[in-house]
């Protein structure tokens, strides 16, 4: 066990500690409230959605660079695509009467592979229900458009993701 004697210190020394330790603690408030900072971001309904597109389609987007992206649909019509992809993922792209992009609904059924979770999509996780079923949504006014998150109940639930325009 060692004591600080401060009769063993030089007056100067003495003189100079409170500078030293006060710059210290002015050169880590910077990084510390920067930290914060970014914490935030991702918090609240204001802030940038974590999930924004499936598979480089997102909102807004033209129709046909949409279907260049995904491939033919299984089904089509100016309102609406329908996809299937691997028998284990249903995907719907709807369309606004600008033949733009107004919604995304993705479907993961039993077998799929890659199926992300509610903190993976919302950026945070919803409660789960007594029966193991899951649904969130979150607003995203300044993106123009929610996201919500639902999973079924059961040994093989099925997963919906819907990012969705919103209209004023």
């Amino acid at each position: 066990m060692s004591f600080v004697f401060p009769n063993l210190f030089s007056a100067r020394i003495k003189q100079l500690a409170p500078f030293v330790v006060g710059t210290m603690v002015l050169l880590a408030m910077p990084a510390t409230l920067r930290a914060q900072r970014v914490r935030n971001t991702n918090a609240g309904d204001d802030n940038a959605p974590t999930f924004t597109e499936f598979k480089g389609v997102h909102i807004g987007m033209p129709a046909e660079d949409a279907r260049k992206k995904l491939g033919t649909p299984r089904d089509k019509s100016d309102e609406q695509d329908f996809y299937v992809f691997n028998d284990t993922q249903a995907i719907q792209i709807y369309y606004d009467k600008d033949k733009l992009v107004s919604a995304i609904s993705i479907d993961y059924m039993e077998g799929a592979s890659g199926v992300p979770s509610c903190k993976e999509v919302l950026g945070t996780e919803a409660e789960r229900k007594n029966d193991g079923s899951v649904y969130k949504m979150m607003r995203y006014p300044k993106a123009g458009y929610w996201v919500s998150y639902s999973r079924t109940a059961g040994n093989a639930p099925t997963v919906t993701i819907t990012i969705q325009k919103i209209v004023h």
